[in-house]
């Protein structure tokens, strides 16, 4: 286990420079430099597009435009301060005017695409569970554990330990992303999860196995924390 743990180990300061390598300066900013994340903001929800790591397995991803739900109106990076408050339209890089759209088959509760770059949700301010949410369920192909050294897939979990994680997802609690972190949950090693959906998106999903949430505020129950031991279990065999 030590192994493991130590094969996880990384600072979530880490994993968003990891994420996306993009900065910038803006005259004016109390910031000498502002790190952006892609993210757009449409129907109350904020969406980050998850850049793969190089090491990832090749997967061909299969989408279909559904109805158009807004436009960006607002580009950050290009005037935005860090301070700068997200709304409606509001998005990191993508040009003003870009479409934003609901992928065919998937709730807009859980992905958009905009640009051929597809946004998993990640804060709902209207959502009080998990399932509200990332509304994942039967769209989900595979889980699997990452290498925080390079993204790789180092675990894939069982079906059924698949089946259970998902059984339990929906009815978890949420609670406010800034109040974890000031009580210091989000505090230790958090191990990677990658999601990868049928129709070929993937998306990280960071988790703290000592207070058993994660970092979307999601609060994990018994069983879903006895699911992933399990498969932990079974990493380090």
């Amino acid at each position: 286990m030590r192994g493991f743990k130590n094969l996880f180990i990384i600072s979530l300061l880490t994993m968003l420079l990891s994420a996306c390598n993009n900065f910038s300066s803006i005259k004016g900013c109390p910031d000498a430099v502002i790190e952006w994340i892609d993210i757009v903001m449409i129907n109350d929800i904020k969406y980050q597009h998850h850049f793969t790591e190089p090491s990832d397995e090749v997967t061909t991803i299969s989408i279909e435009n559904g109805q158009e739900l807004g436009k960006v109106t607002y580009k950050m990076a290009d005037s935005a301060c860090s301070n700068h408050k997200m709304k409606n339209g509001d998005a990191t890089f993508l040009e003003e005017g870009t479409p934003i759209y609901g992928i065919k088959g998937y709730s807009t509760s859980l992905v958009v695409v905009a640009n051929d770059r597809v946004f998993v949700a990640d804060t709902n301010i209207k959502a009080k569970t998990a399932g509200e949410l990332q509304p994942m369920g039967e769209l989900v192909k595979n889980i699997y554990f990452e290498s925080t050294q390079d993204g790789s897939r180092v675990h894939t979990f069982s079906q059924a330990s698949k089946k259970r994680f998902l059984d339990a997802w929906p009815e978890l609690k949420l609670n406010d992303i800034q109040t974890l972190n000031k009580d210091g949950k989000m505090d230790g090693n958090p191990i990677f999860m990658e999601i990868e959906l049928k129709n070929g998106v993937t998306f990280r999903e960071v988790y703290w196995a000592n207070f058993n949430i994660f970092s979307n505020g999601v609060i994990g129950n018994e069983e879903l924390k006895e699911v992933i031991d399990f498969e932990l279990s079974n990493l380090t065999k």
